[in-house]
């Protein structure tokens, strides 16, 4: 494994592994999610106004999910995402049983800078993400500005872990792109505690 870790300031602590997924197993997995999830485009209210998300998504897992104002039923994960969902938990340890997929379509489809801090994720969340497809540029942006946003251009195959306190300390995002990029899939794991209440 080439895990490295960012150097966020603090005790926020990032760790990226570019070789996860072979180039082969990633693009295979990109074509069997593209085909087998049910993609979704949602509105969001954003500054009182009813806005569509800039991106398709999916979802699975054994809990309902609530972000944004909105609300993902439970849903059972086809047989690649469960195989990949396996892995993830064994290696990082943690005991993901929720994934929203992220569907970057080009690049004027994005995410803006938030933190993964629902209630039903618990005070110090673990969360980690696996880019399928394209090359994005992920920014992490610290919440109280004393240390410079962080970029990292996530290739096809990189898992990355946001470990516990990032999420209270650190902003992330896809920032929407000019540039011709490709299809981009953001496979991104949580342990829920509870279903939404």
């Amino acid at each position: 494994m080439t895990t490295r870790m960012l150097d966020l300031g603090g005790t926020a602590r990032v760790s990226v592994d570019p070789d996860w997924l072979c180039t082969e197993a990633a693009e295979r997995l990109q074509r069997d999610l593209v085909r087998q999830l049910r993609w979704e485009q949602r509105d969001v209210v954003l500054f009182g106004r009813r806005v569509s998300q800039p991106r398709l998504i999916a979802w699975c897992g054994e809990l309902g999910y609530r972000y944004s104002g909105q609300t993902l039923e439970p849903r059972a994960a086809p047989g690649a995402l469960a195989e990949v969902l396996a892995r993830v938990v064994r290696e990082t340890g943690t005991e993901f049983n929720h994934v929203l997929v992220n569907r970057y379509r080009d690049g004027n489809d994005g995410m803006g800078l938030h933190a993964d801090d629902e209630p039903e994720l618990g005070p110090d969340p673990v969360v980690a993400s696996l880019s399928l497809g394209a090359t994005r540029r992920f920014v992490l942006r610290p919440r109280n500005r004393k240390h410079p946003p962080l970029s990292v251009e996530l290739e096809s195959g990189t898992l990355l872990v946001m470990h516990a306190g990032t999420q209270a300390s650190h902003r992330h995002g896809i920032p929407k792109t000019t540039r011709p990029v490709g299809e981009r899939l953001s496979l991104t794991f949580r342990r829920l505690l509870r279903a939404p209440g």
